[in-house]
């Protein structure tokens, strides 16, 4: 996965344009936005709060969210298990290493916030790697949604709690409850490789 230059600054505040549009997905439409450089954020449409789009162009022929939106059509698919999109997320410095430490995680591996601490080199960091974490603006393909508690429990996640179990469950670990103490039931990639997944959505 490839990470351009950091930067502190929102989103077409310094006049870069900024390009976006919204796809469909099985677990509801999402909004893809993109600088020149790489994707700048992914977000389910209902997600609170969603960036205003304010000042965006939007369009159906930009590359990088072309790419985007191809990738995350295999993934969902069962096609897929990375991404090669480049990736131009906004963040403060310790922002982008928690990001590009939740891209180290393959498909169906799962860590805890404990865990991700001590991988960038903060031990006693958990609440600083959950706030990183509830930040990243570029849903699914930066893995947040693999972060669990160091009980297995499932915590939580920017785009709903029904969404994090169905992309953990597409990845191959079960949690029988939406509910935020909900513990894992199986082993992650348990049941890989998958059949043709299936998303139950919207939620009942």
């Amino acid at each position: 996965m490839i990470y351009t230059a950091e930067t502190r600054k929102r989103p077409g505040e310094s006049g870069e344009p900024i390009f976006y549009r919204d796809m469909p997905t099985p677990l509801g439409e999402m909004r893809l936005v993109a600088s020149a450089k790489g994707l700048r954020g992914a977000w389910f449409t209902d997600q609170t709060p969603l960036p205003s789009a304010e000042g965006w162009t939007r369009t159906e022929s930009d590359p990088i969210l072309e790419q985007a939106r191809r990738e995350l059509d295999e993934w969902f698919a069962g096609q897929r298990r990375d991404f090669q999109v480049p990736l131009d997320p906004v963040g403060t410095p310790f922002q982008h290493e928690v990001w590009r430490a939740l891209c180290k995680l393959e498909f169906g591996q799962l860590a805890s916030y404990g865990e991700m601490a001590r991988s960038v080199g903060r031990p006693k960091g958990a609440q600083a790697i959950g706030g990183a974490v509830g930040r990243n603006p570029v849903i699914i393909i930066i893995p947040c949604h693999r972060i669990i508690g160091a009980d297995t429990s499932l915590t939580g996640f920017g785009g709903g709690l029904p969404r994090k179990q169905a992309l953990l469950r597409h990845e191959g670990s079960q949690y029988l409850s939406r509910n935020p103490r909900a513990r894992r039931v199986c082993d992650g990639q348990a049941q890989l490789p998958f059949e043709q997944p299936s998303f139950d959505w919207p939620p009942a």
